[in-house]
């Protein structure tokens, strides 16, 4: 298996990690690369979308040419997880017009909707496919205020959804990289349930028809 993580902002590593630790429970070896460049997403079998800064993160996606390169990836029925910023990237509607969203998750956010860093938490979620809470941390994280009819809600936090799936993609209000619980990943890349493509995944808006959203 080849994941790629979107690494064009910030470390990476610890998304990485933990695609690792969730390929090794199921007996898979797993090759993860950080993507920087266009011409590395056709040749994944995941990616992950990962946290940082929303504005930078959709500028140089679309300055290297790796945006459609993900419409495409998500277009054809393979996995993503989007966490954080990486979620507001991959929403319809970021409310931003900084923010070049991919469209892949039909939800619109309200971006550091949870506060600044100083107001940073975990929480105990209850996830929809998890047998335990997950212990979710939460960073200047974006709320999720509206969620289209396709969008299964996976968790909520105050009444507000913080985990949603649309066809192949998982996205999520926290970081589940920051604990060592991999569930989060396992979830996205190696359940068979959510890791394969609904059949209306190409009925979702305009970004996955091939076409990102200014």
């Amino acid at each position: 298996m080849k994941a790629g993580v979107i690494a064009v902002q910030g470390d990476v590593s610890e998304h990485a990690d933990a695609i690792r630790r969730a390929a090794a429970s199921h007996g898979v070896d797993a090759d993860v690369v950080e993507i920087r460049d266009s011409g590395v997403v056709p040749d994944c079998d995941a990616l992950l979308l990962p946290g940082g800064e929303s504005t930078t993160i959709s500028r140089l996606l679309h300055e290297e040419g790796i945006d459609e390169e993900i419409v495409a990836h998500v277009r054809d029925g393979n996995p993503v997880l989007a966490t954080c910023a990486g979620l507001i990237v991959a929403s319809r509607d970021a409310k931003d017009d900084r923010v070049r969203t991919l469209d892949l998750v039909d939800v619109t956010v309200d971006r550091n909707a949870f506060g600044r860093q100083a107001d940073s938490f975990e929480a105990p979620l209850d996830v929809d496919g998890l047998d335990e809470p997950f212990p979710a941390v939460f960073i200047r994280a974006p709320v999720i205020d509206d969620v289209g009819a396709d969008v299964d809600v996976l968790a909520t936090w105050d009444d507000d959804p913080v985990a949603v799936r649309q066809g192949p993609v998982v996205a999520t209000s926290f970081h589940p990289e920051l604990t060592d619980d991999d569930r989060i990943h396992d979830l996205a890349f190696f359940r068979q349930e959510y890791a394969d493509a609904d059949a209306d995944t190409d009925a979702n808006v305009d970004g996955v028809d091939g076409e990102v959203s200014a």
